[in-house]
C-alpha cells in the first residue's frame, strides 16, 4: 500500500525547511525535482531512507567515475552526482510530505553525504597518484576531506539553529550531545546494535559542532531554560537580523558550491586545485564565519539573560 500523503496536497514549498535557507539553485532545481521526486516515491511506498540510500549508490558510483581521466567518463560521473544531490533534497521532502521525520532519518541522510564524497576523496586522490603526484598528495586528500566535514558540520550547525529560533521550535527540536548521550546509554548493543550505531555516530557529529561553535551552543542551551515554552517574537526577530546576513557566506560552504567548484576542475583536468581550494579558502572562509557567528551568539546570550 502506497505511504499516505496528507491532505490536503501541499505546495512544493511546504516541503521547504524554510525558503530563507534554500539557495537559489535549491529553490529552482532541486526542491523542484526533489518535491516530484518526493511525490513518486510516496506513491511507490519508498521510504525517505530508502532514498536517502539509493542517492549514496549514485554518489558513490558518480566519486569513482570521476577516477577516470576520460572528460565523457567524469560528465557521466556528474550528472550521477546532481542525481544523487536530487535524491538528497527528495527524501527531506519525503520525510515532510508523509510526516515521516525522524533522528534516524536524519542520521542516515547524514551517512550518505559522508559516504558520497568519501567516495570523491579516495577516488580524486587515488588519481592524482597514478597520474604522478606526490605520495604527500595523500595527506592532502585526508586534509581535504577533514576540512570537508568540518566545513559542512558548522554549516548544517548553523542553519539547524537559525531554524529553531526564527520558526519558534520548541526544546524538544534541539539536539544536544547530553540528550543523545542519554538515549545512547539506555540502548543495548545485544538487541539494539543498529540504532545504537546510527545514535553513535550521530553523536559524535553533533559533539563536533558544538565543539566548534561553543558559544553558539551556549546560546541553544541557555534558550531551553529561558524560554521552555516557546521562543518570544522579540528574540526571533533580534535573531534573524543578526544571523541572516551571514546566509549567503554559509551557502558557500554547502554541497552546491562544492560541486560546481569540483566540475570546474574536472572540466580543466585539474581535480587536485579542488583539494587546494578546499583546504585554503574555504577554511579561511570557516574560520572567519565561526568568528562572526560566536560573536553574535555571545551578544545574543547577553541580550536574553539581562532582558
Amino acid at each position: 500500500m502506497p505511504a499516505r500523503i496528507i491532505e490536503p496536497p501541499p505546495l512544493a514549498e511546504a516541503t521547504y525547511k524554510a525558503r530563507e535557507v534554500e539557495g537559489v539553485l535549491d529553490l529552482y532545481f532541486y526542491r523542484k525535482l526533489g518535491f516530484w521526486l518526493a511525490q513518486s516515491f510516496a506513491r511507490l511506498n519508498v521510504t525517505p531512507a530508502g532514498v536517502s540510500l539509493f542517492g549514496a549508490v549514485c554518489g558513490v558510483i558518480a566519486g569513482h567515475l570521476y577516477f577516470y581521466r576520460n572528460l565523457a567518463t567524469n560528465i557521466v560521473g556528474m550528472a550521477l552526482h546532481v542525481f544523487a544531490n536530487a535524491l538528497d533534497n527528495a527524501d527531506g521532502q519525503l520525510a515532510r510530505l508523509t510526516r515521516t521525520e525522524s533522528r534516524e532519518g536524519r542520521v542516515i541522510d547524514s551517512l550518505a553525504d559522508h559516504l558520497i564524497f568519501l567516495s570523491i576523496y579516495v577516488h580524486l586522490t587515488w588519481r592524482c597518484s597514478i597520474e604522478g603526484a606526490s605520495p604527500l598528495v595523500w595527506l592532502l586528500g585526508v586534509t581535504a576531506g577533514i576540512s570537508h566535514g568540518l566545513q559542512g558540520a558548522a554549516a548544517d550547525y548553523y542553519r539547524t539553529t537559525y531554524l529553531y529560533f526564527v520558526k519558534g521550535g520548541l526544546p524538544a527540536d534541539l539536539d544536544s550531545s547530553v540528550i543523545l548521550r542519554s538515549s545512547y546509554r539506555r540502548l543495548r548493543w545485544r538487541d539494539q546494535a543498529w540504532p545504537k550505531l546510527l545514535l553513535a555516530l550521530y553523536l559524535n557529529f553533533t559533539r563536533q559542532q558544538e565543539m566548534l561553535s561553543p558559544q553558539l551552543n551556549r546560546l541553544r542551551e541557555g534558550s531551553n531554560q529561558l524560554f521552555p515554552h516557546q521562543i518570544p517574537e522579540w528574540f526571533r526577530t533580534r535573531y534573524r537580523i543578526s544571523a541572516r546576513p551571514m546566509f549567503k557566506l554559509w551557502g558557500l560552504l554547502m554541497t552546491n558550491t562544492r560541486m560546481l567548484l569540483l566540475f570546474i576542475f574536472l572540466f580543466l583536468g585539474q581535480p587536485i586545485w579542488y583539494f587546494w581550494v578546499e583546504v585554503t579558502i574555504l577554511n579561511a572562509l570557516l574560520i572567519y564565519l565561526i568568528h562572526r557567528q560566536e560573536t553574535m551568539s555571545q551578544s545574543l546570550t547577553e541580550l536574553a539573560t539581562t532582558r
